[in-house]
């Protein structure tokens, strides 16, 4: 009797553990996307050469493509998402997009929310001021008022080195969104932001805010952004970490790269040392 109830046991738990690894399968963002042959990529569109609009108001950018090639890959059309920054991890968590490609910094406490591909981009940092500000390197920063992105890890990294300036007469403004920010500068409510160099970039060549300019480096790591899936969601991830590799291995990354940041070879999408 005892043999027969641990038996009708055992066979009740592995039963229970097929239906749950069945109903993870159906579940999969990787099988959705496949059979509805549609793809929502969650961008910013505020931030070239990531993510942008063309002269024809249509999405464009580093980004963009990245999810074009990607629905491609997939047989799917690709659906951009505009995500501002501080909506990106919220957007997916919450089943608005499939998957996240929007320049977002990969982080531990990123990651207790959702799953991280190895890094398919590297930005570092530069200083944008405006003409005439009499600031010519990141240290001139010291006593100014500057600002950045609320909740990203440039502001983090930011933070910290003012920490260490122990600046009593300088101050910081966090903005919604990089456009803010921008705008903010140019209107001289603060005197500097740091941001991703090909954006710095981009930014002054489009002409947009005239004012803007280049002010040397800013002493913070590489930013190696990934692209994120639902945390528990191992098939989409995998598909995706493969994805990436193969499109650094037939060249498309160092093709696009070229396409929209125009800063010569693309830099490495590792951390010396370190195998992601």
């Amino acid at each position: 009797m005892n043999i027969a109830r641990h038996v009708s046991a055992s066979l009740l738990l592995a039963l229970a553990g097929t239906t749950f690894m069945a109903s993870a399968v159906a579940n999969s963002t990787l099988d959705q996307v496949i059979s509805s042959k549609t793809l929502r990529c969650g961008v910013q569109l505020d931030y070239p050469p990531a993510g942008f609009r063309n002269r024809a108001n249509e999405p464009d950018g580093y980004d963009v493509q990245y999810c074009k090639d990607m629905a491609h890959a997939l047989g799917a059309k690709a659906v951009i998402v505009e995500t501002p920054s501080s909506e990106r991890i919220p957007a997916l968590v919450s089943n608005r997009i499939d998957v996240l490609i929007a320049s977002a910094s990969i982080s531990p406490q990123r990651a207790m929310s959702v799953s991280f591909s190895q890094p398919y981009v590297n930005y570092t940092n530069v200083v944008l001021t405006r003409k005439g500000a009499n600031i010519e390197s990141f240290q001139d920063l010291k006593g100014r008022h500057i600002g950045g992105v609320t909740g990203t890890t440039t502001e983090q990294e930011l933070q910290v080195l003012r920490k260490g300036w122990n600046d009593q007469n300088g101050s910081y403004t966090g903005f919604g969104s990089e456009a803010e920010g921008y705008l903010a500068l140019a209107q001289g409510k603060i005197d500097g932001v740091i941001i991703g160099n090909a954006s710095a970039a981009a930014l002054v060549q489009s002409g947009q805010f005239p004012t803007l300019a280049i002010k040397g480096v800013a002493p913070t790591p590489p930013d190696l952004c990934g692209i994120a899936v639902k945390r528990s969601d191992t098939q989409m991830l995998n598909w995706v970490k493969t994805f990436v590799w193969a499109q650094v291995k037939n060249g498309r990354y160092r093709e696009l790269y070229a396409q929209y940041f125009g800063e010569g070879q693309a830099p490495s999408l590792t951390v010396a040392g370190v195998d992601y």
